[in-house]
């Protein structure tokens, strides 16, 4: 059976005159984005411009919805009922939606950002909530969630389509879930040892933890982040990797 893996980077997070990443480089090595909808990151014109240039380049868009936290970049835990994070995710999916309606491009998934992702792989009320909100809005979007958490399983039970990720630049427990990034050694900067571990992903399903044990790990799709200073370097050499490896590097499929 021959191997296929997306590669997916969050895009747009730049705010106003302030830019970060290289998106349109990224976009180039990528087969998804997910793109800020002004929440965590982001403003109209950057949203616009991220749209526009995905779609040139025959990218497919997913909403990057995030809490309302453009001081912490969406990194911070935020309280929020589910009624709050059902209506916040939804409205974000639909200024991102209006743009790729705009630049006449579907949008395709949809991938929470930060505190939110993370809070949501174990809490069960957000994750509900999340899938409630992606679920209202287009049945047919797919949803981006780590393996074994909350928001996988709520996905699947609302009927969503769920594409499981992982990520080849970010430190792993040995119980699967990530290591925080506030502790050192949580993101992978070298660009060769982040290919062979998203090969080892891929071809695997498998990566070694912080503790050497190995996590057992399949996905469908990897991220790779778009603001790590070495982005378009990994994004090169993970793709160049699993290519060589005869691996397809394809958008995740409906």
């Amino acid at each position: 059976m021959s191997l296929r893996i997306d590669l997916n980077a969050d895009l747009g997070e730049g705010f106003g005159v302030w830019r970060m990443g290289e998106d349109e480089a990224l976009l180039a090595r990528i087969t998804s984005a997910n793109v800020a909808c002004g929440f965590h990151a982001s403003d109209p014109v950057t949203m616009a411009r991220t749209v526009r240039a995905a779609a040139r380049l025959g990218v497919a868009v997913g909403a990057h919805p995030g809490y309302p936290d453009l001081v912490g970049f969406g990194r911070r835990d935020l309280e929020m009922s589910p009624e709050e994070a059902e209506a916040a995710v939804i409205y974000q999916i639909g200024a991102l939606r209006a743009f790729c309606e705009a630049e006449g491009v579907p949008l395709h998934h949809v991938k929470p950002h930060g505190a939110m992702y993370n809070r949501a792989a174990r809490d069960r009320r957000l994750a509900e909530a999340i899938a409630r909100a992606v679920r209202r809005v287009d049945p047919r979007l797919i949803l981006y969630a780590q393996p074994g958490g909350e928001l996988a399983r709520a996905g699947e039970e609302a009927g969503l389509r769920v594409a499981l990720e992982a990520f080849a630049d970010r430190a792993y427990l040995p119980d699967g879930r990530l290591q925080p990034r506030s502790q050192p050694g949580a993101v992978f900067h070298d660009p060769e040892e982040v290919a062979e571990r998203a090969l080892s992903i891929v071809r695997d399903g498998r990566i070694a933890s912080v503790t050497g044990e190995e996590v057992e790990l399949r996905a469908e799709t990897l991220c790779l982040h778009g603001d790590n200073p070495e982005a378009i370097r990994l994004a090169e050499a993970v793709r160049r990797r699993l290519e060589a490896a005869g691996v397809e590097i394809a958008p995740v499929r409906a």
